[in-house]
């Protein structure tokens, strides 16, 4: 039997400490003095030291550090300057995730430590190793959270913070969202700065409320210079339109992963959320008259990481082409494009074998399209699964209003929910 023995105090039904609510909350307390952002640090850090021996999701944590900054958190709001996520405490990504966080800390955010991430030497990106070993599902302790966000997502999904930051190469922030119950988003390729020479990497948010990881894309956006404007969007007469795909025309996901988030999809139209076009034969796209599909972008992609061993540059070419007009053509019609977030549950800590958990995440980081992960269910294994939002370059607004729609049919995913460690 899996082990899910928990390891927090909190009674059933309890209040989560001021640290786990949502960063949005714990702003908005710090903003209006009802709480000092010293005391949010201190509850966070004594939060850390309780649970993190269990989950090692943290690589470092920075005591001092944080309360000297929330300290100057705390100075500033008394001094009448808004913060909009004041008093937040977040982790980074990885021991150099400050280098990124800038506008984060700039809105009032107080980083309390560097997540984990995978090891050297590590031959697959969905594990993390941490303070006290490897990283562990909030979930199932004999299950990886995925990564390469990995610590990240196990740290949100326990509550020890409400938000911490990812960045996506592959599915790096929203394939540990979808296996540890949380939200994870990948923004637009290309809105902004990156040190990835090939263009695949894109930052991102974990965080436990759609609203939270909205709060992060508009302090994100607006610090940002320069940026590319919201395209202007139409008003819908309806619910948008969204298609659902199980498999993007050539993966092979597992029959149960993808009933979970089927069954979400379904449950999202028949609330009114979205309005699903036909599944069977939705378009006559601009190459093709069958229902509709992706080419597999595995070779694609990389040959973009490994140059020298793309054996056929043509080839590589032909795929990008070809799935960059086909989403241009899936966009023009429909709003969304509906997937599961990960091919199979999160496997165990000796690794992956030879199955891509990228396999329905990738092809958005090879076109550069933003996308969201939200909680769609479980599996038999007692696993969260992942239902995966893509939307047309630049409408990260439009897809987190969808995806907050969808929470209040599918959630709420409340932090006391996934202390199961």
């Amino acid at each position: 039997m899996p082990d899910r023995s928990p390891t927090t105090s909190e009674e059933p039904g309890s209040q989560p400490p001021i640290s786990a609510r949502s960063a949005v909350s714990i702003a908005s307390a710090v903003r209006a003095g009802t709480v000092r952002a010293v005391d949010v640090t201190t509850d966070a850090l004594d939060r850390i030291e309780r649970l993190d021996r269990a989950l090692s999701a943290f690589a470092e944590v920075w005591d001092e550090r944080a309360l000297e900054c929330a300290r100057e958190v705390d100075a500033r709001i008394d001094a009448g300057e808004h913060l909009p996520l004041a008093g937040v405490p977040i982790g980074v990504k990885g021991r150099h995730g400050l280098r990124t966080a800038g506008p984060l800390l700039a809105a009032g955010c107080v980083p309390v430590g560097a997540t984990s991430v995978p090891g050297p030497g590590t031959p697959w990106q969905t594990w993390g190793a941490g303070r006290y070993g490897r990283t562990v599902n909030p979930w199932r302790r004999d299950r990886t959270p995925g990564g390469s966000s990995a610590g990240s997502a196990a740290a949100v999904g326990a509550g020890l913070v409400p938000l911490a930051t990812g960045n996506d190469g592959a599915g790096s922030v929203r394939i540990p969202a979808a296996w540890c119950g949380v939200v994870g988003l990948k923004v637009t390729n290309g809105r902004f700065p990156t040190t990835d020479p090939t263009g695949l990497m894109a930052p991102g948010v974990l965080t436990r409320r759609v609203a939270d990881a909205a709060a992060y894309w508009g302090v994100m956006a607006g610090d940002t210079r320069p940026r590319t404007p919201e395209p202007a969007i139409p008003p819908e007469p309806a619910a948008p339109t969204a298609l659902w795909s199980p498999d993007l025309g050539f993966a092979s996901p597992d029959p149960e992963v993808v009933a979970v988030a089927h069954a979400a999809t379904v449950r999202l139209a028949e609330a009114g959320v979205v309005r699903l076009v036909d599944t069977e034969h939705p378009f006559r796209l601009a190459d093709t008259v069958h229902p509709f599909r992706l080419e597999d972008p595995a070779p694609a992609w990389l040959a973009l990481r490994r140059p020298e061993a793309d054996p056929s540059p043509t080839a590589t070419v032909h795929i990008r082409t070809v799935n960059d007009r086909r989403l241009a053509s899936l966009f023009d019609r429909t709003r969304l494009l509906l997937t599961p977030t990960a091919p199979t549950p999160p496997h165990g800590h000796e690794g992956p074998g030879d199955r891509y958990s990228t396999a329905l995440t990738w092809a958005f980081n090879l076109s550069g399209h933003p996308a969201i992960s939200i909680p769609a269910g479980f599996g038999p294994d007692g696993c969260p699964v992942g239902l995966h939002l893509v939307a047309a370059h630049g409408r990260e607004a439009s897809l987190l209003a969808v995806a907050e729609a969808a929470e209040g049919v599918l959630g709420p995913w409340t932090p006391a929910t996934c202390t199961r460690i």
